[in-house]
């Protein structure tokens, strides 16, 4: 299993972006098999994490054309800046 951890410095906020937000979450679940999608935002901050199955399943959701706009979208409005991290899960244990 695979998580992409995405986090960012909140630019600007708007209507689109909370719209572009629910959309992305929806198409990377149904459509690319996104295992689980959480996202948290604390006043300028905002952390993302999805897991996969597989490194081909988030390369495949990186090209999507409604996901490039909105990577697009992100950089030129609502981010200051932004990092994304790709990592393998190698335990998960939980209580």
């Amino acid at each position: 299993m695979y998580a992409v951890i995405f986090r960012a410095e909140i630019a600007r906020l708007d209507e689109e972006y909370g719209q572009m937000a629910a959309r992305m979450r929806e198409l990377a679940i149904q459509e690319y098999g996104c295992l689980e999608f959480t996202s948290v935002t604390e006043g300028n901050s905002e952390i993302a994490v999805s897991y996969w199955s597989s490194k081909e399943q988030i390369s495949a959701w990186k090209q999507n054309a409604e996901h490039l706009v909105a990577q697009q979208k992100g950089r030129s409005q609502w981010y200051a800046s932004y990092r994304v991290q790709v990592v393998e899960v190698v335990r998960e244990y939980s209580a």
